[in-house]
């Protein structure tokens, strides 16, 4: 029997849409919820590059939190930390994107594919979403495995992010174009493909590709809904 399709889904901004957390927001800061969930997601995804770059960790809980308060401030805003204990509560059941459900139930029906969640999240954040939150708990099965970068203390997109999730699959560096990551956010398709990945880019805004950082990188596929991946893996086996 050929071997398993390895499939790593990253969680936020690919299977859960961070910005549906401005709907928790706008209790707290009214018309500005939008701005400031724009802000978090921004601060909190440079925070971890930052914190690579110095060599330095904190569990995504943490990074997330301080980055709801970095943008917060420059909003003018600060809030209890009661009310900042209940937007990270709700961080946990963010909403999925509506194309999830139906790829996941796509995805389930092909057994050669081995699907796994491959995330910067924290393992309890990260187990939350996918086990207890209402739009995805009702696929939790469909994952074999979920995989955080916590064990290493490197956020993606640094290449030992990478070779970690190779080694939880059984695979080695040779072996990196065996397994695809399926991402709606460029730098981690750009840190997948520097390693020797195959990746998908989920572009739903139909926006086309643009990220420069490393002209050469490029995804291997480019889907505008994720219900197209399972036809564009077959398709380049």
């Amino acid at each position: 029997m050929a071997d398993k399709i390895i499939v790593a889904f990253d969680l936020y901004g690919t299977l859960l849409s961070t910005e549906s957390i401005a709907k928790q927001l706008e209790k707290h800061v009214g018309p500005k919820a939008e701005a400031v969930s724009a802000l978090w997601r921004r601060y909190q995804l440079e925070y971890t590059w930052r914190l690579n770059s110095m060599e330095r960790y904190e569990d995504f809980s943490i990074v997330t939190k301080n980055a709801l308060v970095h943008a917060l401030a420059e909003h003018g805003e600060q809030l209890s930390d009661s009310n900042i204990a209940a937007l990270m509560e709700a961080y946990d059941h963010l909403s999925t994107f509506p194309d999830v459900n139906p790829a996941l139930i796509r995805l389930s029906a092909d057994a050669r594919i081995q699907p796994v969640v491959f995330s910067n999240g924290s393992k309890t954040m990260v187990s939350n979403s996918v086990l207890r939150s209402k739009d995805l708990s009702t696929h939790a099965s469909v994952f074999q495995d979920l995989i955080t970068v916590d064990d290493i203390q490197r956020y993606k997109p640094s290449p030992a992010s990478y070779h970690h999730l190779a080694r939880k699959m059984s695979k080695q560096e040779s072996q990196m174009d065996q397994m695809w990551l399926i991402s709606g956010n460029p730098f981690d398709i750009v840190g997948a493909r520097s390693v020797g990945m195959q990746a998908i880019w989920v572009d739903r805004a139909n926006r086309g590709w643009q990220d420069a950082v490393a002209p050469g990188l490029r995804p291997s596929a480019i889907v505008h809904s994720l219900e197209q991946i399972v036809q564009e893996i077959q398709g380049r086996r």
